[in-house]
């Protein structure tokens, strides 16, 4: 076999595989966006999260492209979210679901304790038909289980675009942890998460 021949094949080998971990890797990565009120207390809560490789604070759906204070205005209609990047295998979209459905309250229209507006909406921006099915499930065992007093607001509504937030909103809890809102607000979620879900902290 002549050499030039034996490195083409030595080529196509390197492609071939090099394209085969592409593919695994992306298959073993999922991403989810969820709205439940404040985007600093549910980014503080996913940080910690086993399988959770990344977190970004944004706004989605909405029209236009947004800013902060459009979104805190209700011009736009978006609302705040974090987006998250995971690992399935390590932490499946129901257990993103089962936290995300223990730190916000699904059952109150438009607002989570002092945040009000339906940029504070209870959302599911689901990515697939798989998530969508799997969300819809969780939602009707949570009411079969009557584990809230009053009727799961929770929207489901299929993602389209995701803006991320202005950078000083990014690690927001980790950057300021002795201001006010996050000593009486995102403290009380993140020690909850803890608590009950201490098994699945990174």
């Amino acid at each position: 076999m002549k050499k030039s021949t034996m490195n083409a094949f030595i080529f196509i080998g390197v492609i071939i595989i090099t394209g085969a971990f592409a593919m695994e890797s992306q298959a073993q990565i999922e991403t989810a966006t969820l709205g439940g009120g404040c985007f600093w207390c549910m980014e503080a809560v996913f940080e910690d999260l086993e399988g959770v490789t990344l977190v970004e604070s944004g706004y989605s759906g909405g029209t236009g492209t947004p800013n902060y204070k459009e979104v805190c205005d209700g011009n736009t209609g978006h609302a705040e979210v974090i987006q998250i990047t995971f690992k399935p295998e390590l932490t499946t979209f129901e257990e993103v679901l089962a936290v995300y459905f223990t730190i916000h309250d699904p059952t109150t229209l438009n607002r989570q304790g002092g945040d009000v507006g339906t940029q504070y909406r209870s959302v599911i921006f689901y990515h697939s038909v798989e998530q969508k099915t799997a969300a819809r499930s969780v939602i009707n065992q949570l009411e079969a289980d009557k584990v809230y007093r009053n009727k799961v607001v929770t929207e489901l509504t299929a993602f389209e675009h995701f803006y991320k937030a202005e950078n000083y909103h990014q690690n927001y809890y980790a950057n300021n942890r002795t201001a006010g809102y996050c000593r009486a607000v995102i403290d009380p979620k993140v020690q909850k998460f803890r608590e009950k879900f201490a098994h699945k902290r990174k």
